[in-house]
């Protein structure tokens, strides 16, 4: 089993500020799937500098209107596959990191980060660490499992309650 984080982690997100009442959900990863989650499976991603989330939020593209949200993520067991000693212990080549993991969607297939996936779930692990596409030198965390029994906690950092509660703030 590789090393893990398992310390308090800043993390920033992105997302479409539509979902500004649900900044946990996971569910727009859960609908169109992602580089580390199948469709159907809630993931969180976040990036642990705050340029990252905004660089991986836009893809490099159109600049699109986003709400950051800074978290707390305590006690996840976390691959940190930013170290080539981990990716080696799992028998995993360094170019992992640039699978193009969405053309294999699209074509039916099933990307080598799911089914990294897979095996890093059943050996424990809460998520991965891994290094940004759109940010060089920045990182980001996927999180597969967040604030149910057993699992690491994930809070968003609001202490003046600004975030909307429900989605009436955006009828």
């Amino acid at each position: 089993m590789p090393d893990t984080v398992r310390q308090t982690l800043t993390l920033w997100r992105a997302f479409v500020p539509q979902w500004a009442f649900a900044p946990l959900s996971g569910e727009g990863a859960a609908r169109f799937g992602g580089r580390w989650n199948p469709v159907g499976a809630a993931t969180i991603y976040a990036a642990r500098e705050l340029s990252t989330a905004w660089a991986e939020y836009n893809q490099g593209f159109v600049q699109h209107p986003a709400l950051i949200a800074q978290l707390d993520l305590k006690q996840a067991a976390l691959a940190d596959l930013t170290d080539p000693q981990i990716l080696s212990g799992l028998a995993m080549p360094d170019d992992i990191h640039h699978c193009e993991w969405r053309m294999l969607l699209d074509a039916g297939k099933v990307p080598p980060t799911h089914h990294l996936r897979q095996r890093l779930i059943a050996d424990g692990f809460d998520g991965v660490v891994y290094p940004s596409f759109m940010s060089p030198g920045g990182t980001c965390v996927a999180l597969w499992r967040w604030n149910g029994k057993g699992a690491p906690r994930l809070d968003v950092v609001d202490p003046d309650g600004r975030l909307p509660k429900t989605r009436a703030s955006w009828v």
